[in-house]
């Protein structure tokens, strides 16, 4: 399986906010995560008020989820993030989160949204997420 990261010059530079504009991918298993919060595994909030600690938690579950069914981060292809309300002003939290969590040059696509609210009150951030992993062999690249 092949993922494709494209960024042409003919659209804005994307890759400066963490995410690429186009994904595509030849093959394998697709992955549809529900949307991830900032809950750990006993659906506590890590960071009630903390947009920082919500979306570094989010990612986390991500990383989490995507390790449990043979995947990992670099292979997701496509990220739909929504942020509430105010917190939408504090953005560069989560280019640094994809700068940090994604290599450079394979960011996933992206879509950002701002929303009154989720499903709960205290929820800031809710991240939902398209893989594709390499299941020619079983195994994921990355665990041979």
């Amino acid at each position: 399986m092949i993922i494709k990261h494209i960024n042409p010059a003919s659209l804005f530079n994307s890759q400066q906010f963490g995410f690429s504009q186009i994904t595509t991918c030849d093959s394998g298993k697709l992955v549809f995560l529900s949307g991830q919060v900032g809950w750990n595994k006993h659906q506590q909030l890590i960071g009630t008020g903390d947009f920082q600690s919500q979306i570094k938690q989010t990612f986390e579950n991500i990383k989490t989820a995507m390790t449990e069914v043979g995947g990992a981060l670099s292979d997701i292809v496509s990220l739909r993030i929504y942020i509430v309300g105010e917190n939408y002003a504090n953005d560069q939290y989560i280019t640094k989160a994809l700068k940090q969590y994604f290599c450079e040059g394979h960011e996933p696509s992206a879509t950002w949204v701002r929303v009154i609210g989720l499903a709960t009150k205290s929820l800031l951030i809710e991240i939902e997420v398209t893989g594709v992993i390499n299941n020619d062999y079983g195994i994921h690249p990355a665990m041979a």
